[in-house]
């Protein structure tokens, strides 16, 4: 899962920054921006539920 949000990161700065190189394309490189936040922040809180599932608070006396 680590791996496909890595890719999908490096592939949304890639659009990300065609559309900033490109004059007309401003918006693709808006877009590319929004999309990479989101897969770092849907990730990062993916992996934070899965590490709270694997390690669970001992239960209190």
């Amino acid at each position: 899962m680590l791996i496909l949000a890595i890719v999908l990161v490096v592939l949304w700065v890639i659009l990300a920054i065609v559309g900033f190189a490109i004059k007309g394309l401003l918006w693709l490189g808006i877009i590319g921006v929004v999309l990479a936040l989101a897969t770092l922040l849907i990730s990062g809180l993916r992996r934070s539920a899965q590490s709270k599932r694997n390690h669970p608070t001992p239960p209190t006396p």
